[in-house]
């Protein structure tokens, strides 16, 4: 059994807003294995993105408790990244100089050797070199995105936190950056908790589906489907039987 990459018990979150009090996540419970990906799917509004800034630190809990590698956010945090839907690369910088922006922020350790890990990165995500001194109004779409996800790995997260990420973009680009992802979980056995609408998109990328219900987990699926994934998987009858099974679960747990 894989360990366990994040842990959360009886989570609740709850803002106040004018004097009434809205419950975002109600006692919410997940376990999330070292090494796979695990898709939190729902309708809008539902906990998602709350839950994802509460793992990631960036939103304190009401209540309730949250691990990561066994630890708290606080002592575990720089073992996190972040990929927001939107690329947030800053326009004044290349591709390169926004990779290196957290080692920047953040110091290095000693011995790190930076520009050899930033080669390293760039073409993980599919850079070629006479790409890397562009500047973020030069790239498409897909390779701002993917810019985006190799400056969080830049530093070597254990966990990749991914709140839809490719909701902008066609269906093209995003079963290749669905792709991505996959090869960088087969490479560097980095832990994923990502955040999408797509249903397709979550079975695809999955080890499990975990399904929201009014602030908490309605329903863990597995998906069995086997691995590594293919493209040629969206096609066959497992992956169409597991589309309505996901599907049946959204609709029943969205109006429980």
């Amino acid at each position: 059994m894989a360990p366990t990459a994040i842990e959360c018990q009886a989570l609740e979150v709850v803002f106040a807003n004018r004097g009434n009090k809205q419950t975002i996540l109600d006692g919410l419970d997940l376990t999330v294995p070292a090494g796979q990906i695990v898709t939190l799917l729902g309708p809008s509004g539902c906990g998602k993105s709350t839950l994802l800034r509460v793992v990631a630190g960036l939103t304190k809990p009401t209540s309730g408790s949250l691990c990561i590698e066994g630890k708290s956010v606080r002592e575990n945090q720089h073992k996190l990244a972040f990929v927001f839907q939107e690329s947030a690369l800053l326009p004044w910088r290349s591709v390169y100089q926004n990779v290196r922006l957290p080692w920047e922020i953040r110091k290095a350790p000693a011995g790190f050797d930076l520009d050899s890990e930033i080669q390293n990165v760039l073409e993980l995500v599919g850079f070629k070199p006479n790409d890397w001194n562009k500047k973020p109004h030069q790239l498409s779409g897909g390779m701002k995105m993917r810019a985006s996800i190799a400056r969080a790995l830049i530093t070597k997260p254990d966990i990749l936190l991914l709140d839809e990420p490719f909701a902008a973009l066609d269906d093209m680009l995003r079963s290749k950056l669905n792709d991505l992802l996959l090869k960088i979980v087969e490479q560097t056995h980095t832990t994923m908790l990502f955040v999408t609408h797509n249903i397709a998109e979550a079975i695809y990328l999955s080890h499990s589906i975990a399904v929201f219900s009014q602030g908490k987990i309605g329903e863990r699926i597995d998906v069995d489907l086997p691995t590594p994934r293919q493209a040629s998987v969206r096609s066959t009858p497992e992956f169409a039987a597991m589309y309505g099974r996901v599907s049946e679960s959204l609709a029943r747990n969205a109006s429980a």
